[in-house]
């Protein structure tokens, strides 16, 4: 059975920066395009960046584009997101999934999830 554990949240300063990691164990990522979610409480869990399974995609809500950047390690079966220029609007718990196909920055049949980690961006 695939798990998916995030790290790397915290309390971080506008403009500064945090990478976020999705560790999967049980299974290889390679068979699952891999998305990161975000949410804030009272609101929909949100869509932020997704990468296809081979890794030849990644796409971004325009949010975040100029500023997120997705990738893997396939030796750690690790995903992460790379965030620079954050904003206070970018605080939330922030997920990763594992399903079936990236459409654009959107990852569905999303059949994994982490329990998230918490960004905060303030001052």
């Amino acid at each position: 059975q695939l798990q998916l554990v995030e790290s790397g949240g915290g309390l971080v300063q506008p403009g500064g920066s945090l990478r976020l990691s999705c560790a999967a164990s049980g299974h290889a990522l390679t068979f699952y395009g891999i998305g990161w979610f975000r949410q804030v409480p009272g609101k929909e869990r949100e869509g932020v960046s997704c990468i296809t399974n081979d890794g030849s995609s990644t796409n971004y809500a325009d949010s975040v584009k100029g500023r997120f950047t997705i990738s893997k390690d396939n030796a750690k079966n690790t995903v992460y997101l790379q965030m620079n220029s954050l904003k206070p609007e970018d605080t939330a718990v922030y997920y990763c999934a594992a399903g079936s196909y990236c459409s654009g920055y959107t990852l569905y049949g999303r059949n994994y999830w982490g329990q998230g980690t918490q960004v905060t961006v303030s001052s």
